[in-house]
């Protein structure tokens, strides 16, 4: 087996053990069937507070040395983007007017929601991908590195992952050095003051979002970062999967500005019912052999 071949194998393995763990994850009906690691019954005290924003007109978008946006903060270790919500990207469908699902896709789709996203990876501390980093409810945060022709974006949701965005002009890899990998290959040009970034490479542990709309190894997403001032960023991104989708869809919305806040710590996996009675068999057990 090649290493593109085992790197799909452990993932399709590990999605199925989570997905057999059903008690792990159960919808709560307190918050709209909301799974612990997207502000369920445990994570509720983690989700964070819609930030106080100043009345408008908003100061203009901040810049870099070298005129380039400031994506980021603008004082030392203060602010965050506040991502909000939106289980349903019918919410925030901006072209065509409804998804195009190819027949195979849309069945799937509609019995994920029939469940009320049951099955959800990211219910059990599986990574988001694609535009669903950006709608998980959590603080994020970009970091621009100029001289090292690279972007970072921290979120501190999602399993407290992070991606890197190539600026140094670069092509994705081709063929088996294309590893499928939760968040796939991303790299990114300006195109004025938005940010494009190319993301390909994913495999087909996720969601695209929460009510369970799938997609493939074929998808492609192309992704828009706009900060239209100081508080707002625009982000919009295309979704073309042509083993899914019949064409490709955007989604698009704003997000806000947290000019106070700070990224904290946030452990998925503390937040799991399975996880702490395993750690609780164990410690048990340890008591037991020091006996």
């Amino acid at each position: 087996m090649d290493v593109k071949a085992s790197r799909v194998a452990r993932v399709v393995a590990a999605v199925a053990v989570v997905v057999s763990l059903t008690p792990l994850a159960p919808a709560s009906p307190k918050l709209g069937g909301l799974p612990p690691s997207e502000g369920g019954p445990m994570a509720e005290a983690q989700v964070n507070p819609t930030p106080v924003l100043p009345v408008k007109p908003y100061p203009p978008t901040p810049r870099l040395a070298d005129g380039t946006p400031n994506l980021g903060p603008t004082e030392p270790n203060k602010g965050y983007w506040h991502l909000a919500q939106f289980q349903d990207y019918k919410q925030v469908l901006l072209r065509p007017k409804e998804i195009p699902y190819q027949p195979w896709a849309r069945a799937l789709a509609m019995r994920r929601r029939a469940e009320q996203s049951k099955y959800d990876p990211q219910g059990y501390c599986m990574p988001p991908s694609g535009p669903r980093l950006m709608t998980t409810p959590f603080p994020m945060e970009i970091i621009q590195l100029p001289e090292q022709k690279r972007i970072v974006m921290i979120y501190e949701g999602g399993t407290h992952i992070w991606r890197v965005i190539y600026m140094d002009g670069r092509p994705h890899p081709v063929g088996d050095a294309l590893n499928p990998t939760w968040l796939g290959h991303s790299v990114g040009r300006w195109e004025g003051d938005t940010l494009i970034v190319d993301v390909v490479g994913f495999n087909e542990g996720s969601w695209i979002d929460m009510a369970g709309d799938p997609h493939t190894d074929r998808l492609h997403l192309v992704e828009r970062y706009t900060r239209k001032d100081l508080y707002t960023l625009r982000y919009e991104a295309t979704i073309d999967d042509p083993a899914a989708y019949t064409e490709p869809w955007t989604v698009g919305f704003d997000i806000v500005w947290d000019d106070k806040g700070e990224i904290q710590e946030y452990v998925c996996q503390e937040n799991s019912p399975w996880m702490r009675r395993l750690f609780t068999e164990i410690g048990e057990r340890e008591k037991v052999d020091a006996r």
